[in-house]
């Protein structure tokens, strides 16, 4: 049975795990129990092993508009004492956005973002630490904060310009404009387009392709050695780091596996499992803290 969130739906079918940010009636808008629930669900999904891909969507007419802005004026301010789902170090109180797009980064699943419409503020950069965003032609995208009187968060000063270079990572943030679709494509941050209805069916297909085809212990290391990689300051850093999991790989089931079944023309079945086979090719990813 499916685990229940108070700010999302969660379901797991044939090895993909659907959530769903689930506050139509507000446009699916961010605030603190959706932080709590998101970084709980991403707990759920690294250690169910039969997940082996996640598909990330909206309930209704948006992904998520960004911030509930409610309380008006007092929803950034937060100045006062610490909340019971706020953390604070060295006086500074983390992002919830923050919190967010660390846990999705720190995924031993494939995340993939079905976006169905309005992605504004944090709404669209809880995302960029999303693997691959695909965006229906409602889908509307803002990096908004300028126009609010605040700053980037949810780690997108880091992870922004790695996915659309610096150049028009700028424009956005400076400018704070809403973009649709088209321009989201022309510029990288999404993979594809498609009509509302065809959304969801292509981003369980890109799913099923990494369901049916590759081991989830490969792919869980192939993840990881992508998103460090972005931080390597020469290429035998990610030799070393490559030499390590051939190594480890090289001898395990899976391989023996991937390669009998690709012989025999026959769909693999990797035994190796993501909770208890992944190698250790790093030290343990902490969150960083503030100096």
């Amino acid at each position: 049975m499916a685990t229940e969130f108070e700010t999302l739906l969660y379901e797991v079918s044939d090895g993909i795990a659907t959530i769903t940010l689930n506050r139509p009636d507000r446009m699916n808008a961010f605030m603190p129990q959706m932080m709590m629930d998101l970084i709980h669900v991403f707990d759920e999904t690294d250690g169910d092993d039969a997940v082996k891909v996640v598909v990330v969507t909206g309930a209704g007419r948006a992904f998520c508009a960004g911030a509930d802005l409610a309380n008006r004026a007092d929803t950034f301010d937060h100045t006062g004492p610490p909340k019971q789902h706020q953390i604070h170090v060295n006086g500074i109180r983390r992002d919830g956005g923050g919190r967010v797009s660390l846990r999705i980064f720190e995924s031993l699943k494939p995340v993939i973002a079905a976006v169905n419409g309005a992605a504004v503020g944090v709404g669209i950069t809880m995302q960029l630490p999303m693997d691959i965003r695909l965006a229906s032609t409602n889908a509307k995208f803002g990096f908004v904060f300028t126009r609010r009187g605040i700053v980037p968060e949810a780690a997108s000063s880091w992870f922004l310009p790695r996915v659309v270079g610096m150049q028009t990572a700028l424009e956005w943030c400076y400018t704070g404009r809403v973009f649709g679709a088209e321009e989201a494509l022309a510029k990288g941050l999404i993979r594809s387009i498609h009509d509302p209805d065809d959304l969801l069916p292509a981003a369980y297909a890109l799913a099923r392709e990494i369901v049916d085809n590759t081991a989830p212990v490969s792919v869980a290391l192939a993840r990881r050695m992508l998103w460090r990689g972005l931080t390597f300051d020469h290429p035998m850093d990610g030799h070393m780091q490559e030499s390590r999991g051939i190594v480890s790989r090289g001898a395990s089931a899976d391989a023996a596996e991937g390669i009998n079944s690709f012989m025999e023309k026959r769909p693999p079945a990797y035994p190796n499992k993501v909770s208890s086979d992944t190698p250790d090719l790093w030290p343990k990813w902490e969150e960083p803290e503030f100096e």
